[in-house]
């Protein structure tokens, strides 16, 4: 993968947990997060964001129900520490200060 493909994917992991620790219970859906994702300028086919999913829930920062076509996406504590910058993992964008 290119360095650019990989930063990319890194900032479109934070901006999914981003959106979803702004959000009324930490959850949105899977086609929420792609139009998000259109509006922050990281456009982002299906199979990119399912697969992102998968790798976020794996990794203990969501929890996702329902199926592969449209699911619904909620940010773990974990998530939210990412999101917020109060934690860090290697393979995705640390968030800068939003002030």
């Amino acid at each position: 993968m290119t360095d650019y493909a990989e930063t990319v994917r890194q900032h479109r992991r934070l901006a999914i947990l981003r959106h979803l620790e702004e959000v009324p219970d930490y959850t949105s859906n899977s086609s929420i997060l792609q139009g998000v994702l259109q509006g922050l300028g990281l456009p982002s086919s299906s199979d990119q964001v399912v697969t992102d999913l998968a790798w976020l829930k794996e990794q203990g920062f969501i929890d996702v129900t329902g199926s592969q076509d449209f699911s619904v996406v909620s940010a773990t504590r974990r998530g939210v520490e990412i999101a917020r910058g109060m934690a860090t993992h290697p393979d995705i964008q640390r968030p800068r200060p939003r002030r």
